[in-house]
């Protein structure tokens, strides 16, 4: 045999190697996981009450379209496409390696929850709203128009990576919609980078959708769910072994109750592929998943409100949901929370659906989803303050499962870990660390940075293969390729 052919044959293996039919890490072992703090973003604190009463009717308007507005999403095609909102804290790139950083901004005190990653070669940061509970990423596009004046936008000429796959892309939320493109990208968050990763460029959406300087979405529930019938990124890295834990944690902080919070304010931490222990106390309840992967679904067992249980039936099903503020319940669930509590009635206006209670009675609520009773604090149950009350932050859904969808208003309470495989949600009680970071007034707010990668994955969408080299792989074919040419 001669050295043309053993040469042939090596680069041959060395390209095989990195054939993407399904997501694979470029790391071995698995590197550990890695912690994005997050950023809170609030409105200015002197909205008035109709001003975050539309915030209100708005996310309860996207609960009602994305859990109970009809058929679920579903992807339309069949192949090999590979299952593929307060602003809390950023800062530097922990466990070597560098980071995309990730922070949440808070809309009207603890409203949601974005992040930072970076999109593109040379790679440029966006802030994206985390949302487990829907699985797509899209982010504004150059050609959005005046609705994105002022939204940092993503220019797809200005990267080498880009590729579009002429598949259009539309999603509607409550009473408004965004469209655009599906394309692949070079994607890097916090020391881990996807090549292909499939996502949206948004070219149109209705007003209001997204305020600066947060510039689209990031999808953290599951592909089944996946508009742009692409592998959610979390997913493409959890399925690849690039997470030394096959999971994703969240802690958010409070600021709700703080009338001294600023417009960005710390507010938590994104962990890939590891739980930080430093953050909670004793041991994750790990709950699986009602079915099949789609929402972060599980049963709920268990409501007290002021010490009263509150019927939720044989067999509620909760969706954790981070992209949303408040907590959704059948109208009857959430008539009878609002009986334990003397002066309530219905709200009316921007409010409908929603509840008025007196501002002075302290409401004490309770979750259970199995073994442990999880305590949700009164000031994430009163929501805002108007003209002879408070807006509690309970509005009404329907009965159909998911029937209940809590939000951030539970979850700032809790620890909470997304586990991939098996599929579930785990709860821990939040340690004296994380709950000393709520209402933390004149904490540095950092900045994104892109750095070094520490593990790589390839991903990508249905009929399409990439080659690429590790820096290794490469070093050994210069070598080789040196060696023949001495022999020849």
């Amino acid at each position: 045999m001669t050295w043309n052919v053993l040469f042939a044959y090596f680069v041959f293996f060395s390209l095989i190697s990195h054939t993407r039919a399904a997501p694979t890490a470029d790391v071995s072992p698995p590197v550990t996981g890695r912690t994005i703090p997050l950023r809170r973003r609030s409105f200015s604190p002197h909205l008035d009450a109709h001003q975050r009463g539309q915030i209100a009717k708005f996310q309860r308007d996207v609960v009602l379209a994305r859990y109970f507005g009809g058929e679920r999403p579903s992807r339309r095609s069949t192949g090999d496409n590979l299952w593929v909102h307060a602003v809390p804290k950023m800062s530097t790139a922990a466990n070597g390696g560098g980071a995309a950083l990730c922070s949440l901004v808070d809309q009207s005190y603890d409203s949601g929850y974005y992040g930072s990653l970076a999109i593109g070669t040379p790679p440029v940061s966006f802030n994206l709203l985390l949302d487990t509970g829907s699985s797509d990423l899209w982010v504004a596009g150059t050609s959005c128009g005046t609705v994105c004046n002022g939204i940092p936008s993503y220019e797809a000429s200005a990267s080498s990576s880009f590729k579009n796959t002429s598949q259009q892309f539309a999603v509607k939320y409550g009473q408004g919609d965004a469209s655009g493109y599906v394309a692949t990208e070079t994607i890097e968050m916090a020391g881990f980078t996807v090549f292909n990763q499939g996502f949206a460029v948004v070219n149109d959406m209705s007003s209001g959708f997204l305020s600066t300087p947060a510039s689209g979405l990031l999808g953290l529930a599951w592909e089944p769910l996946s508009l742009t019938q692409q592998m959610p990124f979390w997913q493409t890295l959890a399925s690849s072994g690039a997470w030394d834990s096959p999971l994703f944690a969240v802690q958010l902080t409070r600021y709700t109750n703080d009338t001294h919070a600023l417009s960005l304010e710390p507010g938590g931490v994104l962990n890939l592929g590891y739980t930080n222990n430093s953050l909670y106390t004793g041991s994750i309840e790990y709950v699986n998943l009602t079915s099949q992967p789609t929402f972060w679904e599980v049963p709920l067992t268990s409501v007290t409100v002021q010490g009263v249980s509150i019927p939720v039936g044989t067999d509620a099903v909760a969706a954790i949901d981070t992209g949303t503020s408040n907590i959704g319940a059948p109208s009857s669930v959430v008539q009878a929370i609002y009986e334990q509590i003397p002066g309530s009635e219905p709200a009316s206006g921007t409010w409908a659906g929603y509840y008025q209670f007196p501002c002075s009675t302290s409401v004490n609520v309770t979750f259970s989803f199995g073994e442990s009773t999880w305590v949700m604090a009164p000031a994430d149950f009163s929501y805002a303050a108007v003209q002879g009350g408070c807006i509690g932050a309970f509005f009404e859904t329907t009965s159909s499962n998911p029937s209940w969808v809590l939000g951030d208003a539970f979850l700032k309470n809790v620890y909470t870990v997304f586990r991939y495989d098996p599929p579930a949600v785990g709860f821990a009680a939040l340690s004296e660390v994380a709950l000393a970071e709520n209402g933390v007034n004149g904490a540095p707010v950092p900045t994104p940075t892109v750095g070094s990668p520490a593990a790589v994955v390839t991903g990508g969408a249905a009929s399409s293969i990439t080659f690429r080299f590790t820096p290794v792989w490469i070093g050994i074919s210069v070598l080789f390729s040196l060696l023949r040419a001495s022999l020849i």
